[in-house]
């Protein structure tokens, strides 16, 4: 019991449910071996965490790891991408490129999502897990890789097959040994402890009075139907967060950030139409924003304080006109007096106040999440809570250049 509470508390892993236990017991039991795992479960459900447990628990702790999220790479550089490829081997290779596999040599390799690779590129998989060889795109030499696979899909592999969209023959390589991580309905009891952390972080990081949650609304958090399990719950909590004035909630409350709690959509999961899921996501971008604008009123007052104190203009409380106002996109800030210009480095600075559109909000948080963690896709889609696919949709819809 004492190595499962070492392990929750290593990997920020939160939870009691016996079926999340068995899950890690399985995954610490398999790390010292070099078998090939599959990790599956709903979407949400913290996959991710468990290959990182086998890693850490294997020989291999201090040899690379690398996850790779398959869904998010396209088709035509997948190959390339994960076996490396040639100078000149096709247009744009303008040098010879390490692949995943040769790179993680001697260590673990995640594959996320490991159900959207296309059937070419799962035949190249085979090979490597039957023999470790690989052939980089565009050489004929056979090359040798050490590398341990952890794989995990939110698909049903078996309805794959049947469709023809995955192979058997890889199927039964890479679920050598199964994991199942349980969805956050199967572990009820861990829905309020999971919400309790995600609003304590939100505190922290935005300084603002945490929320809770009254026994009724505890009992309906916890008897929801969580379609997006862990996922959804912390956008719900930071939503909460992020808009309510009253710091605690009832089922009132609640429920207005739970819209499908009508016509009994508690007991089964309502299909999401791409309309829909595209609409969440933007949500959850304009939400960002709001966390952000909170968290910087603070520095905007000091900075106009000291711009005052330095102009001879005295204190804000000194000056009852001046007033400074926290805005949504669109607005603007009204003093009798003109500031000197503020420029930023690469942000655009316009000589006329415009209207800001949701395309101009999505634009700057992308941009933004895109800076803050060096053009890391994975880490900028983390943070804006939305997928990386997503996340490579808009870059191009918006225009936006990495």
């Amino acid at each position: 019991m004492s190595d499962m509470i070492t392990i929750k508390q290593r990997f920020g892993i939160i939870g009691t449910s016996e079926l999340l236990d068995r899950a890690l017991e399985v995954a610490v039991r398999v790390a010292p071996t070099d078998l090939t795992v599959l990790v599956t479960g709903e979407s949400g459900v913290g996959k991710e965490v468990f290959p990182q447990v086998i890693h850490a628990y294997s020989a291999r702790k201090h040899n690379k790891y690398i996850a790779v999220n398959c869904a998010a790479i396209p088709e035509g550089t997948i190959d390339s991408e994960l076996f490396g490829h040639e100078k000149g081997a096709f247009t744009g290779a303008v040098e010879t490129r390490k692949g995943y596999f040769e790179e993680a040599d001697g260590g673990t390799i995640f594959l996320d999502e490991v159900a959207e690779l296309p059937l070419p590129t799962q035949a190249r998989l085979l090979r490597v897990l039957q023999s470790g060889e690989f052939i980089r795109v565009g050489s004929s030499k056979v090359q040798k890789t050490n590398v341990r696979v952890v794989a995990a899909t939110n698909v049903h592999l078996q309805e794959a097959i049947e469709r023809g969209r995955f192979r058997e023959d890889l199927y039964y390589r890479l679920s050598t040994v199964p994991i199942t991580v349980p969805s956050l309905r199967e572990r009820k009891g861990d829905i309020p402890l999971l919400f309790r952390k995600f609003a304590a972080d939100v505190s922290v990081q935005y300084r603002m009075p945490a929320i809770t949650l009254d026994d009724a609304a505890r009992e309906m958090l916890t008897n929801y139907y969580w379609r997006g399990n862990i996922r959804q719950l912390k956008n719900v909590a930071e939503q909460i967060s992020a808009v309510e004035q009253v710091r605690l909630i009832t089922p009132e409350v609640l429920r207005r950030y739970l819209p499908e709690m009508g016509a009994g959509a508690g007991l089964a999961a309502p299909e999401v139409r791409r309309d829909e899921a595209s609409f969440a996501n933007e949500r959850e971008l304009l939400y960002k924003l709001l966390f952000d604008m909170r968290a910087e009123i603070g520095d905007l007052k000091r900075m106009v304080a000291e711009l005052m104190h330095r102009t001879g203009a005295g204190t804000m409380e000194s000056r009852p006109e001046v007033e400074v106002k926290a805005l949504l996109p669109g607005a603007a800030v009204h003093a009798d007096y003109e500031p000197a210009p503020i420029y930023a480095e690469s942000e655009e600075v316009f000589d006329e106040p415009r209207e800001r559109t949701k395309a101009d909000v999505q634009r700057e948080q992308i941009v933004k999440a895109l800076r803050r963690h060096g053009g890391r896709r994975r880490d900028a889609a983390a943070e804006l809570f939305m997928s990386e696919r997503t996340l490579y949709r808009k870059i191009k819809e918006l225009g936006i250049e990495e």
